[in-house]
């Protein structure tokens, strides 16, 4: 049985279980402690000390992120020397901190400004010391500007901890100590995946995306151009969070009209690509499959899912003998990119130099994906432009629409039509959902036997997740896989993504098929997401993606009639010579530091 210790917190009583420490105990109470290097994804570190609180029997203030409550402490959270301490901690944080808040991208979303508000440090009574920092553009994903950094260290944990890359670490001590790359190299040249996990974590404006607003409204705004966007699953569950909506709210049709209204010719459905990679995805895997087992032939197995960019850098720089493993298939963002400058023009005609493709995506490192070599196989850049749903919410903003008040619409026609399976790409677990549901169902011509299409044992937000599903009474083409117990596995967050690929590595994995996202909880939980973000918020961003499938008519991706109509009239089939030229792409071996 666990101990309980009784404590008071502002003189209410409360029982707690032993090792809480003051800060998880006062939200017990609903009391509101500030902090700013404390982070509930990050382990503690105790350092910023804004989270103060006076113990009676204690001599100094106590960190309340990184103190243990003990029997009979009595802890006061709101005295005079609490607030007094907490007002000089932010004074000393803002003299060494950029002066430029109304030109931050971060204004009014910003914990520092946030918190010298609440205190009212309204003027600078102490020296201004910032340090003049290099502006790093260098990255098509993440902008850098360290003179607004207050060395909280929150992206060094999230870099090390969450992410296990270590782009970024603290460097040197004291007075001298900030944060730096490898040898203060610029963030384009370092091993650095682009997720933005970082950006999410940061408090301030110290790190933020590249933000490509203005050339997409240069575009819109242009006579000769022809501008078609497309939408991820997560940005429609998340982008209410930006406008007043509590998390887990789903938006679809609203987000559709107001993307109409911001003046884009064409509004467009990045599911519907997702359903179209599954359909390239799935019959790959069957492929590898049969050469392995009918063929008797080597394969590159288990077969890595290739939607994540960040993944995809991480793999490059961290397994890279293990890049054949990956699916050839281009993420539904560059698929669609691809097919809007051939297929798209051809039916619109409209001849493809002047179709700009805008992406909305809940991903930095979609920024850099669109902007790879790889990347132009319609003969032009099949991606113009990728905005995260922050940058968005911003669109909305400038052009003065009354989100709440707005009539949802449909997607348009063409390459707007998804199902269920394509929603949920937006989860972690959701590609290998759809897949299954799409590759049980080719190969023994029956729905797969789980209630409601829901495959539970990939869903949720444990670290490496794993399914098995035997396959039985197959159709006479697929007999060789009569029998097979098909083992899958599921990873979000590139910590728990090393552990999956590390065990490949020595040779002992158990699976077939491997899903693996970059950041935590899946592209629900991606770097272009709303700030903030914790566990609870992707969960409910998760629950609502769910909702989504379930109220959908068609719910596995072979059953859209348009990605049917897609091969009919221009693909003609999955892994055909067209497919093959304009959905599939290769990688690229890269070093390490």
């Amino acid at each position: 049985m666990e101990a309980m210790v009784k404590i008071k917190i502002n003189n209410t009583p409360l029982r707690v279980a032993q090792g809480t420490t003051i800060l998880d105990a006062a939200k017990e109470l609903n009391i509101k402690i500030p902090t700013l290097c404390y982070h509930p994804d990050l382990c503690i570190a105790g350092s910023c000390r804004i989270c103060v609180v006076e113990e009676k029997r204690a001599r100094t203030l106590l960190a309340s992120c990184c103190t243990p409550v003990a029997e009979g402490m009595e802890i006061l959270t709101n005295t005079k020397k609490v607030r007094t301490a907490r007002k000089h901690i932010i004074a000393m944080m803002l003299s060494e901190h950029a002066e430029n808040c109304v030109h931050c991208f971060k204004n009014m979303n910003c914990e520092l400004q946030s918190l010298s508000r609440e205190y009212s440090v309204e003027t600078q009574n102490l020296i201004n010391i910032c340090k003049p920092e290099e502006l790093d553009i260098s990255s098509p994903s993440i902008k850098k500007d360290f003179a607004k950094c207050i060395r909280c260290q929150r992206c060094v944990r999230t870099c090390a901890d969450l992410q296990h890359v270590t782009a970024l670490t603290a460097a040197h001590k004291g007075s001298e100590m900030k944060i730096a790359t490898f040898l203060e190299k610029p963030l384009a040249e370092v091993v650095c995946t682009n997720c933005g996990q970082c950006v999410n974590r940061c408090p301030t404006g110290a790190l933020t995306e590249q933000s490509y607003v203005e050339a997409v409204w240069n575009a819109i705004n242009s006579p000769d151009k022809h501008v078609v966007v497309q939408t991820a699953p997560a940005v429609r569950v998340a982008i209410g969070e930006e406008l007043g909506y509590d998390p887990g709210n789903r938006l679809t049709g609203k987000m559709v009209t107001a993307l109409k209204r911001i003046g884009f010719n064409t509004v467009f459905d990045t599911d519907f690509t997702a359903d179209l990679t599954i359909m390239e995805e799935g019959t790959e895997l069957l492929t590898r499959l049969k050469k392995a087992l009918k063929d008797k032939e080597p394969a590159p197995l288990p077969q890595y899912t290739s939607c994540s960019p960040g993944w995809i850098k991480y793999i490059e720089h961290e397994f890279p003998d293990q890049l054949e493993k990956v699916s050839t298939c281009k993420s539904p963002q560059q698929m669609f990119g691809a097919l809007a400058k051939t297929y798209y023009a051809q039916k619109a005609e409209v001849d493809p130099k002047d179709i700009v493709v805008v992406s909305i995506m809940p991903c930095t490192a979609k920024k850099f994906e669109a902007g790879r070599p790889e990347m132009w196989s319609s003969g032009f850049r099949d991606v113009d432009y990728v905005l995260t749903t922050r940058e968005l919410a911003l669109m909305i903003e400038q052009t003065g629409i009354d989100f709440r008040n707005l009539e949802p619409s449909h997607f348009d026609s063409l390459m707007g039509m998804s199902t269920g399976a394509g929603v949920i790409f937006g989860a972690t677990g959701g590609v290998m959902e759809a897949a299954i549901r799409t590759v049980y169902e080719i190969v023994t011509g029956r729905e797969i036997p789980f209630k409601n299409l829901e495959v539970a044992p990939v869903r949720g937000m444990e670290g490496v997740k794993e399914a098995s599903l035997k396959l039985e009474g197959c159709l006479p083409e697929w007999d060789f896989l009569e029998g097979v117990e098909l083992r899958v596995a599921v990873a979000h967050g590139l910590v728990n993504a090393r552990k999956v690929a590390k065990q490949v590595e020595a040779g002992n994995s158990p699976y077939h098929f491997i899903e693996i996202m970059a950041c935590p909880g899946g592209c629900l939980g991606g770097g272009g997401q709303p700030i903030p973000t914790n566990c609870d918020i992707r969960l409910a961003r998760a629950k609502a993606i769910y909702e989504e499938d379930e109220s959908m008519e068609l719910r596995k991706s072979h059953e859209n009639p348009e990605v049917t109509m897609i091969y009919k009239d221009f693909l003609k089939e999955p892994l055909g010579h067209k497919s093959h030229k304009l959905l599939h792409t290769t990688y690229t071996k890269r070093k390490k530091y």
